[in-house]
């Protein structure tokens, strides 16, 4: 039997404009950047326990994925707000919702969830456990 995992810490998603990402997180999904590092400062965004550092494509960190690509990348983010109070704010932003609400199945149960786009295509879906 192999050893246990118990979270994720982090993960990395390749980006091709850091402003504009930075941008997007913090004003649409209310992440906080962070910045860190010595020498070349790296940036994150940090919510909950967790982050996202962040890699510009073409400038990646070493060591980075085989093939290190924005626009790849597909995450489910769990919220206790309402989906109708994240449809208003999306919509107030202008940020068009690909999907949703629809019935999901999450990691520890049933989901509701809608579907937007990160400027690189990253399909981003907002959930509430049910």
């Amino acid at each position: 039997m192999p050893p246990t995992l118990s979270t994720l810490d982090h993960l990395v998603l390749t980006v091709r404009d850091l402003d504009e990402t930075l941008a997007f997180y913090t004003d649409v999904l209310g992440m906080t950047p962070t910045s860190f590092g010595g020498g070349t400062p790296r940036w994150a965004l940090e919510f909950g326990t967790q982050k996202i550092n962040l890699h510009v494509a073409g400038a990646e960190f070493e060591p980075k994925a085989d093939d290190p690509t924005p626009g790849s990348g597909d995450l489910c983010f769990l919220s206790a707000t309402p989906l109708a109070e994240w449809q208003a704010h999306l919509e107030g932003l202008g940020v068009k919702i690909i999907d949703g609400p629809v019935p999901r199945t999450g990691a520890t149960g049933p989901l509701m969830s809608l579907y937007i786009r990160d400027p690189d295509g990253n399909l981003i879906e907002i959930s509430n456990p049910l």
